[in-house]
């Protein structure tokens, strides 16, 4: 039997580095440790990207970031610019890039399938067409739908989701 794996958070972060969603799943735990995680992992994002087109690579997925305490990092990075970030539990067994790509290719279809619904930019300003964070601002009722797809692959991945 595969090793589950336990998500701590997830981030979501336009192509402007404003945090769109930030979802945690552990109790009893500082929310402000995985903002910190997530902005921090922005840094490493953009020395992956500087390298990516150095050597003309499209792969999206970023790989391990880094392991801070007890999390391992790791980074996704959409074609539309949108980063994708996730904290996993540190654990002594081996976690295989399918196994984490398969949870980012999950966050993005959720993300894209929320990003599509025409009725959801009524009341964004036309001058801000390509911040995202304008678009889904976290707290908004009308974005209670990906928040709850977010919750789902992390229970599906081994998460019990806590964040309101």
């Amino acid at each position: 039997m595969p090793p589950q794996l336990r998500l701590n958070a997830v981030a979501f972060v336009s192509p402007q580095n404003h945090p769109i969603l930030i979802r945690t799943f552990v109790q009893g735990q500082d929310e402000l440790k995985y903002h910190y995680i997530a902005h921090t992992s922005l840094d490493v994002i953009d020395e992956r990207i500087t390298a990516a087109i150095a050597s003309k690579s499209t792969e999206c997925y970023l790989n391990l970031l880094y392991t801070m305490e007890d999390v391992a990092v790791y980074g996704y990075m959409t074609p539309l610019k949108v980063k994708i970030i996730i904290a996993l539990a540190l654990t002594d067994a081996v976690v295989r890039d399918a196994d984490v790509l398969t949870i980012f290719r999950a966050l993005h279809t959720a993300y894209r399938q929320s990003v599509a619904n025409p009725f959801l930019r009524l009341n964004a300003p036309i001058d801000g067409y390509n911040d995202h964070a304008i678009l889904l601002a976290a707290g908004s009722p009308k974005w209670k739908a990906f928040r709850k797809r977010v919750d789902d692959i992390g229970k599906a991945v081994g998460a019990v989701a806590v964040s309101v």
